[in-house]
């Protein structure tokens, strides 16, 4: 196929990353919104997309994927929702020099991220970019900048602020109802990591475009633990606190409208999950914010109990544990001897949404501005980032928002 005869040169960061050229439709108000996805694997945007098409007057065009089993099942999925077969195609940037598509969902490992995105831009294309947005600051940085020079929408893949229980509890404590922002915490924990399983899913080399998977890593025999369970490799994946904490900094920097953590300390190790994966099973973050309150984000692998997430302010907590569409966010006074704190039996108030791949959607027609724009990525991706430089380094990290950069201290 043409696109095999692509060389390692044009494969990497550089060359061909992006057509030459962008191109950018004006959608009128009953045009339709033709999507490609890009990963197919068990993130779940080719259904949430399917989904709200009817909604949102959106067709799947075309399906990318680099391992065929994925790519036929996502092609036969969306012909037996709609009737038509897409495009299949292996390498994103076939669907990136297409006039027909206008928009890409990209839900790919987390080492593509950046540099699909900020193709994906050059090409004139709409982005819905899975989290977390960035692996280092040097890719973050340059990718913002990409985005912030355009006039494309973006959307950063962290769907918990669109849910009906964040607007409003954004807007309780926006309005003073839990005091003074004090503390924000998660523990999220389960037997297994989620990478152990996926790297057992059993992948034939010859099904695989192992060089467009690896893109801009270098180049090595196939692996088939490493393709399919890449969450587990930092190379690929940092781990945990990457992988499922930036949605719990993302929906704190949501509610508390909060930037940038300014320091942040982390430890961690594999403990109980002994393998092929250096990604850690147990990790624990604390991150300072320069608003005045403490983050901490814990996780291990090895028991599948003790999850909470909670928000503290001097009037009392709020228990957000529940990411349910229909779920109820429980808010309590226990604890303050505020004379103005949560009275006895009040409830958060019920909040107006829409998903947020509706939301993606809808912004792409009327170029406003998504739930989850690019400087929520920045955000989440910086706290991210840091805890992971800690981690390693077993120092405490610095964030420095004049120069965009972060370092010990």
């Amino acid at each position: 196929m043409k696109d095999r005869q692509l060389t390692r040169r044009q494969l990497t960061r550089g060359a061909l990353l992006a057509p030459a050229a962008g191109y950018g439709r004006i959608l009128g108000a009953n045009d339709r919104i033709r999507v490609a996805v890009i990963g197919c694997g068990g993130r779940g945007l080719l259904k949430e997309v399917l989904d709200s098409r009817l909604d949102t007057n959106a067709e799947v065009v075309a399906i990318c994927d680099t391992w065929r089993p994925q790519r036929e099942k996502a092609v036969a999925e969306v012909k037996e929702h709609t009737g038509k077969e897409p495009l299949a195609l292996i390498r994103f940037q076939e669907v990136l020099a297409r006039k027909d598509v206008d928009a890409v969902l990209i839900s790919t490992p987390d080492h593509l991220h950046c540099a699909m995105l900020m193709a994906a831009i050059r090409a004139g294309k709409d982005v819905y970019i899975e989290k977390p947005l960035a692996m280092t600051m040097e890719e973050l940085v340059e990718a913002v900048d990409v985005v912030k020079a355009s006039d494309r929408v973006v959307q950063v893949g962290t769907q918990i602020r669109s849910l009906p229980q964040a607007a409003a509890a954004r807007r309780f404590v926006a309005s003073g109802g839990l005091g003074r922002r004090l503390k924000a915490e998660q523990s999220r924990n389960a037997y297994q990591p989620y990478w152990w399983s996926r790297g057992q899913v059993p992948v034939q080399e010859n099904d695989v475009d192992w060089e467009a998977f690896l893109l801009n890593r270098p180049r090595r025999p196939f692996d088939a633990n490493l393709y399919a369970g890449w969450y587990g490799h930092r190379e690929f994946s940092r781990g945990g606190h990457a992988g499922q904490g930036v949605h719990f900094f993302d929906l704190v920097h949501y509610v508390f409208d909060a930037g940038c953590p300014s320091r942040a300390m982390a430890m961690g190790g594999t403990y109980r999950w002994k393998g092929p994966y250096d990604a850690p099973d147990s990790i624990e973050v604390i991150l300072e914010y320069p608003e005045g309150f403490l983050v901490r984000y814990g996780q291990f692998f090895g028991l599948g109990t003790g999850n909470y997430l909670k928000l503290y302010g001097t009037r009392g907590s709020m228990d957000a544990a529940n990411w349910s569409w229909g779920g109820q966010w429980e808010i309590s006074g226990r604890g303050s001897n505020e004379p103005d704190r949560i009275a006895e039996g009040a409830t958060l108030p019920r909040g107006e949404s829409v998903p947020h791949m509706v939301n993606f959607l809808q912004c792409i027609r009327t170029r406003r501005q998504p739930n989850a724009p690019i400087d929520a990525g920045y955000s989440h991706s910086v706290a991210a980032i840091m805890a992971d430089e800690s981690y390693l380094r077993g120092e405490r990290m610095v964030y420095d928002a004049r120069t965009r950069s972060i370092r010990k201290g």
